[in-house]
C-alpha cells in the first residue's frame, strides 16, 4: 500500500502508544490449547519482556498507556509499580483475558472489578482506561461499555473498526467519539485504521499488522493520519511480541503465524517508529467524556437492556444519537 505523501512526518502531531500486559501464554490464539488453570504452572516471561519494554521507552522519553491484566498485576505487583513509576498511565485489560461476547454482563461485571483490585492492589491506583482482550468489544457486546462506565472507567480502546473473523465493528469508523450509555458517557479511542476508499478501512494500528507487514507500510498509515487528517493514531503492541525466543504454545498454521511472524523484526521496528513519530498516553490527546464541547464526530447511544439474557445481548446495535 501507498499513501504517496512523503517520508517526513509531521512531529508536532501526538500520537497514543498503549501496551497490553500479558504473558506469552495469555494471547487468544493460544488459548485453544493452555487452559487458565495451566497459567500457573507455566515458566513466566512477563516480567523481562516487560522491562524491556520500559527500557526501550525510557530511551526514547516516551509515555504510554500500560493496559494490565488483572492476573498479571496479582502475581507481579511490583511490576506495575515500576510502570506507573515510569510515568505510563495505567489502564485495565480484564483479569483473566475472557472475550467479552463469551461472557455474561454478569460474569463481565466480575471480571472487571477483580481486574480493577488487583490493579489497585498492586499499584495504589484506579485505572481509568479499559481494553478488552482481542478487541472482544463488537456489535453483540458493546452492553459492556455501560458496565464499564458502571465501573468508574472514563475511556476505553476496545473497539477495532476492521472486519476480522475474531472481532471488529466495520461501521464504527476511525475517529474517537463519546459512546452514550445508560450510565452515563465514556470516550471511545478506536484502534488506527485509515480510511481506502468508500468506507473500506485498513488497519494500522500495530499488533500483528505492524509485525507481519513492512514497517513502511504502518508508518504510512500513520503518517496519512497525522498528515492528511490531522488525526492521532492509536496504536499498541504487547511485551511479549519482543521475545523472540518464548515458548511456542499455539497449535496450528494460522495461530502460529498470527502470534510468532516476525517477533525477531518486532524491536528494531519499534525503535524505527519511536524516533519518527511522537507519542503519548490515551488521557492526555482525548480529554474525560464531561469536558467535552464540541469537534468530535457524533456520539454513539449504546442503550442497557431491560433483561440481560442472551437473546436480549445478542440484538444490540449501534444508534445514531
Amino acid at each position: 500500500m501507498s499513501f504517496n505523501i512523503g517520508r517526513a512526518a509531521r512531529r508536532d502531531v501526538l500520537n497514543i502508544l498503549t501496551v497490553d500486559v500479558e504473558d506469552y501464554f495469555h494471547p487468544t490464539e493460544v488459548s485453544q490449547c493452555v487452559e487458565p488453570r495451566q497459567w500457573a504452572t507455566l515458566p513466566s516471561r512477563v516480567e523481562a519482556s516487560t522491562h524491556r519494554v520500559l527500557r526501550l521507552l525510557a530511551r526514547h522519553n516516551v509515555r504510554g498507556t500500560f493496559f494490565v491484566l488483572g492476573w498479571v498485576a496479582h502475581r507481579y505487583p511490583a511490576l506495575i509499580r515500576e510502570i506507573a513509576s515510569a510515568g505510563h498511565e495505567l489502564g485495565c485489560h480484564s483479569y483473566a483475558h475472557r472475550l467479552v461476547y463469551d461472557l455474561s454482563p454478569a460474569q463481565f461485571l466480575r471480571d472487571t472489578r477483580r481486574g480493577v483490585r488487583a490493579i489497585e492492589d498492586a499499584s495504589g491506583l484506579t485505572p481509568r482506561v479499559y481494553r478488552a482482550p482481542s478487541f472482544s468489544v463488537t456489535s453483540s457486546s458493546l452492553w459492556a461499555l455501560d458496565t464499564l462506565v458502571e465501573c468508574g472507567f472514563t475511556h476505553d480502546c476496545s473497539i477495532y473498526p476492521i472486519r476480522h473473523d475474531r472481532y471488529g465493528i466495520p461501521n464504527f469508523g476511525n475517529d474517537a467519539r463519546v459512546v452514550h450509555t445508560s450510565s452515563g458517557p465514556i470516550m471511545e479511542v478506536p484502534t488506527a485504521t485509515v480510511r481506502l476508499f468508500g468506507d473500506r478501512l485498513a488497519p494500522v494500528g500495530g499488533g500483528a499488522y505492524f509485525r507481519l507487514l513492512p514497517y513502511r507500510y504502518t508508518a504510512a498509515g500513520i503518517r496519512r493520519l497525522n498528515r492528511l487528517e490531522g488525526k492521532p493514531a492509536c496504536l499498541y503492541f504487547h511485551p511479549w511480541e519482543l521475545d523472540s525466543e518464548q515458548p511456542r504454545l499455539a497449535r496450528g498454521w494460522l495461530s502460529q503465524v498470527r502470534t510468532y511472524a516476525g517477533l525477531a523484526q518486532m524491536e528494531s521496528k519499534l525503535r524505527r517508529l519511536l524516533t519518527e513519530f511522537e507519542f503519548t498516553t490515551v488521557s492526555s490527546i482525548h480529554p474525560k467524556p464531561e469536558n467535552v464541547v464540541r469537534g468530535l464526530p457524533e456520539a454513539v447511544v449504546c442503550r442497557k437492556p431491560l433483561q440481560l439474557d442472551p437473546l436480549t445481548v445478542a440484538r444490540r446495535e449501534i444508534l445514531p444519537s
